[in-house]
């Protein structure tokens, strides 16, 4: 029996191909609309995850700062100093941290041969390379050994090895900074770089060895690493070791700054959120408009089969089957034209390629460009929405002709 009325739908749709195809051509574009538009949102969301993983998304970073608080018979404004006293203190009260790095700065004057640049130098413990996520061009990165026997060692960015070496191997030859020898053990792959940001230009040295550049007894800041971690406990707690040790109230926000790469990712999670919401909206609206298209050319329909819908009562149709016949033919348009719409939206997105989004802003930033994958996810969102509107459209019509009086019908001209 259904197959009967699938076969009558099909019928009756190529008794006007030209109406049907058109109607099936704003099916097809209001679904590929709304993949596209979902696929921009889950792209951009990807490109945001991409931007924090390649500076390192479970980075904490802790740096000194002035009180702006009276606590503990001290007045406000007292400087913030870090010393190794307080990595200890961290590794204590923090205990599920994986790592706890000390960082020192330093602009130096670095050489090699008769070529030399001032770039920033880095002394750092050796767990950075997980907790900033460096990966290696060239070479290996610092490791535990180095830093406890001071050694002279050097891994240098991307941009600082061009201008160095200018396109001479540079791993296991020799650099001065501020006089004194480093060997270089490896070159970091080329990092997202925002304008004259000096992240390819950075000298990594070990932290124990920076002591030949600077006093480094006082510390330029502390990064840990969050992962598995409460982002809100982990600042409080951070604040709270380090108020108790340095005399200054937890909530004083500018005696210490703490940076949370993960909750800077969080809220951009959110806006992530709401911007795919407002896409799914304005694409479900646009196959709206596709599926009242379909409702105004199955009402045209209805209107002119009317003598027919009043024979196939009088021949013993009943009204569900009147219903079906028509809801069929909506549901058959509405499917074709939703399988055209998905293959036209993996036409586009294939075609489209990379859109540019954070490249625009950055070097070697690729990576946080836009690109519209279709995951099955969207697809199941999309089939969902388009099932909705075709089920609504096809439902109007479909109500009007089953109720119909056979005899009105049968009388209609």
């Amino acid at each position: 029996m259904h197959r009967d009325l699938f076969q009558q739908a099909f019928s009756a749709m190529r008794h006007d191909l030209r109406r049907t195809l058109l109607t099936m051509a704003g099916m097809a574009w209001g679904i590929a609309t709304v993949v596209l538009l979902l696929a921009y949102g889950n792209g951009f969301g990807r490109a945001i995850q991409n931007i924090f993983e390649s500076f390192g998304a479970t980075a904490v970073g802790v740096f000194p700062g002035r009180t702006s608080q009276q606590a503990g018979g001290n007045k406000a404004g007292v400087q913030i100093r870090f010393t190794g006293d307080d990595i200890e203190l961290l590794r204590n009260n923090i205990p599920l941290c994986r790592h706890v790095v000390r960082m020192s700065n330093k602009d130096s004057t670095v050489q090699n041969g008769n070529r030399s640049f001032t770039f920033p130098v880095t002394g750092l413990d050796p767990a950075i390379e997980e907790i900033w996520n460096l990966d290696m061009e060239e070479g290996r990165f610092l490791d535990d050994a180095d830093n406890m026997r001071h050694g002279l060692y050097a891994v240098i960015g991307s941009e600082a090895r061009d201008k160095l070496f200018s396109g001479m191997p540079a791993v296991d030859e020799y650099i001065r900074i501020n006089g004194v020898t480093f060997e270089i053990i490896g070159v970091v792959k080329p990092r997202m770089q925002e304008g004259d940001s000096d992240d390819n230009r950075t000298i990594y040295i070990p932290f124990n060895s920076m002591d030949v550049i600077k006093d480094n007894h006082y510390l330029d800041g502390i990064w840990l690493d969050s992962q598995g971690l409460n982002h809100d406990k982990l600042a409080r707690t951070i604040r709270e070791t380090l108020g108790a040790a340095h005399s200054f109230k937890p909530d004083d926000q500018r005696a210490v700054f703490v940076f949370d790469a993960q909750k800077q990712l969080s809220q951009f999670g959110i806006i992530t959120m709401a911007l795919k919401v407002l896409l799914a909206f304005i694409g479900t609206v646009t196959l709206g408009i596709g599926g009242v298209g379909l409702m105004n050319i199955m009402l045209v329909s209805v209107t002119q089969r009317t003598r027919e819908i009043g024979v196939e009562k009088a021949l013993g149709a009943r009204r569900h089957h009147i219903l079906f016949q028509f809801l069929a033919e909506a549901m058959v348009i509405t499917a074709v034209g939703g399988v055209l719409g998905i293959l036209l939206s993996y036409i586009v997105s294939v075609s489209v390629g990379r859109l540019t989004l954070y490249s625009a802003m950055a070097k070697h930033a690729e990576a946080g460009d836009i690109r519209l994958i279709v995951s099955p996810m969207i697809l199941l969102v999309a089939t969902t929405i388009l099932a909705i509107v075709g089920v609504i459209s096809g439902m109007v019509p479909a109500m009007r002709a089953a109720n119909l009086d056979p005899i009105e019908a049968l009388r209609y001209e």
